[in-house]
């Protein structure tokens, strides 16, 4: 295969210009990977590729209206870059990183991880994994097994084979699921009191499973005097809280989740007009997660009432920016509903 064939232009002149037109810096899955990937691409379904995650968001937030004013402009300037194709994990790293081939020309079957998942998604789900905040352990799963991403994250997932096309990262059955390694848990319920039918049924692993991780705030877009997109966020913060499930469904039934801060409030795209989430209530700034800081033994897990009777663990209203307060009462736990002190 010569350039062309993923790049494109015009091999049949010897002039510069005429020769490099219609070029692709960046060859996407439908003018290249898929001529021969055919049964390994389905590209409108991958979240990386389409963004459908970011723009679910939006549109919970927007109306017809503003969404259609947000996805003019303040899109691609602000969001779009997190946008990866084939290329950028198979041969470079992603343009919003820089760009920069990985290892000269060469196909890499496997990416390397630090330069291309972690190199985007470096500031939560890297730092958390590899122990980099100050005081948090590493993952068990770094620290015990140094598995890599893609020991959990399979090829279907990031190249779209899934039906139907997910509407975000929690849409459809848990993948990857706790249960799909470590299916024990269900008979050692005699063996550990907690994995018992109570905790079972009502309670997402990370509850009890997760140390603290990063929760991230008020995220404004705008641009500089000459033209460059840029956005200011407030300072990040470490903590563990749980909240209610908002959308209990057959894949995720459990009651108690852990919840993260996400970095929107109703003025994030001030800077392209006025009121553009006349909905922001709709959709909750506290967030389902999963976070990458797994350990066997946490402060929840060391006593009964790590969790009973301790308020400060869950997500309560003291917990919420006075702009969000009406946002987040599908996951915020009233006072009443916070199990009661065991007294062990």
């Amino acid at each position: 295969m010569g350039c062309i064939a993923c790049h494109g232009g015009d091999g049949t002149t010897q002039d510069k210009d005429q020769a490099h037109s219609d070029m692709r810096r960046e060859p996407i899955a439908a003018d290249a990977c898929d001529q021969c990937h055919t049964d390994q691409l389905n590209d409108k379904n991958s979240l990386h590729s389409t963004l459908r995650g970011y723009q679910t968001a939006i549109a919970e937030r927007a109306t017809s209206t503003t969404l259609a004013k947000i996805m003019e402009e303040a899109f691609g300037n602000h969001c779009e870059s997190c946008h990866t194709s084939c290329g950028q994990c198979h041969v470079s790293r992603p343009t919003n990183l820089g760009g920069g081939l990985t290892a000269g020309h060469d196909f890499k079957k496997i990416p390397p991880m630090n330069l291309t998942c972690t190199g985007c998604h470096g500031s939560r789900i890297d730092m958390e994994y590899k122990g980099k905040n100050e005081g948090i352990p590493a993952d068990v799963h770094w620290t015990q097994g140094g598995m890599p991403c893609f020991d959990c994250h399979t090829a279907d997932e990031m190249h779209g084979n899934v039906e139907p096309p997910p509407d975000h990262r929690y849409d459809g059955k848990a993948s990857p699921a706790c249960t799909d390694c470590h299916d024990d848990v269900f008979e050692n319920k005699a063996k550990i009191s907690e994995h018992r039918s109570a905790h079972m049924e009502n309670i997402a692993c990370q509850v009890c499973h997760a140390a603290d991780y990063k929760s991230c705030y008020s995220c404004h877009v705008q641009k500089s005097e000459e033209g460059t997109p840029f956005f200011k966020i407030e300072p990040s913060q470490m903590g563990f809280k749980i909240g209610l499930n908002p959308e209990q469904t057959e894949d995720r039934p459990w009651k108690w989740i852990a919840v993260r801060h996400v970095p929107v409030d109703p003025e994030t795209f001030a800077y392209y007009g006025d009121n553009l989430l006349p909905n922001f209530d709709q959709r909750p700034t506290w967030l389902y997660a999963t976070p990458h800081t797994i350990q066997r033994i946490t402060p929840r897990t060391e006593k009964c009432d790590s969790c009973h009777g301790n308020k400060d663990v869950f997500l309560t209203e003291d917990d919420l920016l006075p702009y969000e307060t009406k946002a987040n009462q599908s996951v915020v736990v009233p006072e009443n509903e916070i199990p009661k002190k065991r007294g062990r």
